[in-house]
Parts: structure tokens; sequence; C-alpha cells
């Protein structure tokens, strides 16, 4: 399996604060944020997350350190950082490697597609725990609620 990952160039550009390019994806199967959080957690791996997709992104390079982020029921509801990429051998589809926290974001109404769709860091959801209008002060389980409702 080739790995691509992380380059120091591309660690010193995301700590200037250049954004990277992220990606949309639907949660197939996952009827809450629950489900989701339930499914990667089953299949993290030496503290990686595979995502296998028959094709490798033509922006890959602009990808890592971006994130996925995930669409459960019309709604962006969460993200996960990209780390890398890699090739399976067998059948030459592409690993997209995700880091293992997934991360609540202010619910945005999106539709369903196919396969995953770029992202611009400008149409990406803020983090949860990022706003400034106190929602991280509110309990965990009532956040995810009123998050599932696109009402924070």
């Amino acid at each position: 399996m080739r790995r691509q990952g992380l380059d120091p160039a591309r660690e010193s550009r995301q700590l200037k604060g250049m954004s990277s390019l992220n990606i949309s994806k639907v949660a197939v199967g996952c009827a809450s944020l629950e489900a989701l959080k339930r499914r990667q957690e089953a299949r993290v791996a030496d503290g990686v997350v595979p995502l296998v997709t028959r094709f490798r992104p033509k922006r890959a390079d602009e990808l890592i350190g971006g994130s996925v982020y995930w669409i459960v029921k019309h709604r962006i509801a969460a993200r996960q950082t990209i780390i890398g990429f890699a090739d399976r051998e067998e059948d030459r589809r592409t690993i997209i490697r995700l880091a293992p926290e997934l991360v609540p974001v202010r619910a945005l109404p999106r539709r369903a597609h196919q396969g995953w769709r770029y992202l611009a860091p400008d149409d990406a959801p803020q983090d949860l725990h990022d706003a400034e209008d106190g929602v991280a002060a509110l309990p965990p389980e009532l956040a995810a609620r009123l998050a599932g409702l696109a009402l924070i």
C-alpha cells in the first residue's frame, strides 16, 4: 500500500492559517450523528479511519489537512480531518485516511449526492465548539439534538 500524507511544507502553510480544500460525502445508512460516530469508531485501525473510494481525487494534494464533511439527513453534521491517501493494491481503489476524531459542525442544509464533492474552505460550516454564540456551553446531548434539527 502506497501512502501519501502531510509533508513539512503543507504543515507550515496550515500553521500560518492557509486553508485546505475539503470534500462532502453522504453518510449512507446513518440516520443520526451518533450512528455515524459508532460506525467510524468501529472502523478505526492503527489510529486511522479508512474511507475507500473508487478514484483518487484529482486535487488530492490540496485535500490533505482538509476535512471530509459528513452529510446526515440532508445536513452537513460533522467533519473528519484528512491525514493522507493510500492505494489499495488488489483493486486499485483509493483509501482516504481520516483522523478518528469526529468533530460536530453547525448544521448546514445539503442535498444528497453520489460519491464526494469538493467543498471550498469558505463554504464549510463552523465547528460547534468554535462558535462564539454560547453553543459550546450547552450540554453535549442538547447541542447534538439541536444540531440534528438544524437549530444551531
